[in-house]
């Protein structure tokens, strides 16, 4: 499986130069992480006490647009809710506008942002959606 993710994440961010590999998803489950996988998109999540962060999400290029990471998004809001789960985060980039644009008609909104967040000098937005 975590083979499989690092090929997905390769595909999905060609762009990266830090790429995930199988170790970096074994280590994120173990450290208590779900992920939710399909053959071409993934969510890495967790949740702690009230709360939970997205912590990556990644559609394959030929998949996009297709209603797929709105899909993965309502997923982690179904399993989230069942914890009591109140809050969920993310953080995505500033030019990452079909991102943004997802998570806005997701109902996140944006609450800061951490500036040079990202390997390529861009800031992150930091989101949230009250559930």
């Amino acid at each position: 499986m975590y083979d499989d993710l690092e090929k997905l994440y390769a595909l999905c961010f060609p762009e990266k130069s830090h790429k995930w590999d199988a170790n970096d998803f074994a280590d994120l489950k173990k450290s208590g992480c779900d992920i939710i996988c399909s053959q071409n998109s993934f969510v890495v999540w967790r949740r702690i006490d009230d709360e939970a962060e997205i912590i990556s999400i990644g559609v394959a290029p030929n998949a996009r647009r297709t209603g797929t990471a709105s899909a993965l998004m309502q997923l982690v809001e179904r399993d989230v809710k069942q914890f009591g789960t109140k809050t969920i985060f993310l953080e995505v980039d500033e030019e990452n506008t079909p991102a943004i644009e997802l998570y806005k008609k997701s109902g996140f909104v944006n609450v800061g942002a951490r500036p040079h967040y990202y390997e390529n000098g861009h800031n992150a937005i930091i989101m949230k959606k009250e559930i």
